[in-house]
């Protein structure tokens, strides 16, 4: 089976290959812009049979220039959520991402792609309907657009594609090989960082409605994300959009709480409530950002029905397994 991956060296990207390759899986194709080199790391210790940069991938693809290839997994894109830059927002994640769509229709491969929560925006119903979609920024509208060409493309779930077209609409995933993101990486990669260097991790302070570290997310694991990719390779007769979280909104208290017990627990520390890790200066809270004002998602929840109806009964972790798994792989790097 020949795949391609996009985005490929990036967080998810190699996540995926790294799962293909654990299915005996490596004739697959990587596309990337290594402008930013020091992501060659997420594909170092992994099997690909040739890597194209991005911008000489996608004319040769439309071309028919790789054979058969029976599924793209499109996970290339800008995903700085405090991108303004309207225009190369628009390029990257919207008209590529047509372009490939309809070479893929064109060719017979199935489409695999990267949606993003962040097309809810300031909505508190996450359900993959349009009166729900509100996105607070051009990286959450530039994902609605496509979504919505799709829609007309392909009815509203997808069916009339030719062949299989998925997109999923991660909410906010962690893991490892995220280490080149910035200030983009999840909030358990920087508290790790934050706890080793000063002793105590960072949050928000309160806004809105919701106080200090109580603001609620979505958090999910990669492992989880590169599951349910695979389970949709499996299932070539299922397309649609779907929400890829756990269902399970958890405060991000809960991810400062589970970093700072799982560093504990890897020095034989005993583990500490939320009360007694703020009481010892474990847990900071900072004044929320100006910038963040009004663009800004403080509650986050994936409906699952769709993707329960589908058939994937996957089952996701909560964040203090999830992220007790992350950070025992962090120490280990």
């Amino acid at each position: 089976m020949r795949v391609v991956v996009t985005g490929a060296a990036g967080f998810i990207g190699s996540n995926l290959i790294k799962g293909l390759n654990d299915r005996g899986i490596d004739d697959i194709i990587a596309v990337d812009d290594l402008t930013q080199g020091d992501k060659f790391r997420n594909l170092a210790d992994l099997q690909i049979a040739d890597y194209l940069d991005a911008s000489a991938f996608y004319e040769r693809f439309d071309d028919g220039a790789f054979g058969k290839v029976e599924a793209v997994f499109h996970e290339g894109a800008c995903s700085d959520t405090m991108e303004t830059n309207g225009q190369y927002m628009m390029r990257n994640n919207y008209t590529l991402s047509c372009n490939l769509f309809d070479a893929c229709q064109s060719l017979g491969t199935r489409l695999l792609y990267a949606s993003s929560a962040a097309t809810y925006g300031g909505s508190d119903t996450f359900i993959e309907s349009p009166q729900f979609e509100k996105p607070l920024n051009v990286y959450g509208y530039s994902k609605l657009l496509f979504d919505q060409r799709l829609r007309r493309e392909c009815g509203p779930n997808f069916e009339d594609a030719n062949r299989q077209v998925v997109g999923f609409r991660y909410f906010n995933v962690y893991g490892p090989r995220e280490q080149h993101k910035g200030r983009m990486a999840s909030v358990a990669f920087h508290q790790f960082h934050q706890y080793q260097a000063e002793g105590r991790v960072k949050l928000f302070g309160a806004y809105a409605d919701f106080q200090a570290g109580e603001q609620m997310r979505d958090f999910i694991s990669v492992d989880d994300v590169v599951a349910v990719n695979l389970w949709f390779l499996d299932h070539p007769d299922q397309s649609g959009l779907f929400n890829l979280g756990t269902g399970r909104a958890q405060r991000f208290n809960d991810v400062a709480l589970s970093v700072v017990n799982a560093l504990r627990r890897q020095s034989g520390q005993a583990p500490l409530s939320l009360a007694s890790a703020i009481s010892q200066n474990l847990i900071e809270y900072i004044a929320f950002p100006e910038a963040l004002r009004g663009k800004y998602q403080s509650y986050t929840q994936a409906d699952l029905t769709a993707l329960r109806a589908a058939g994937c009964d996957h089952a996701f972790a909560d964040v203090q397994t999830g992220v007790a798994r992350y950070i025992d792989a962090l120490s280990a790097t």
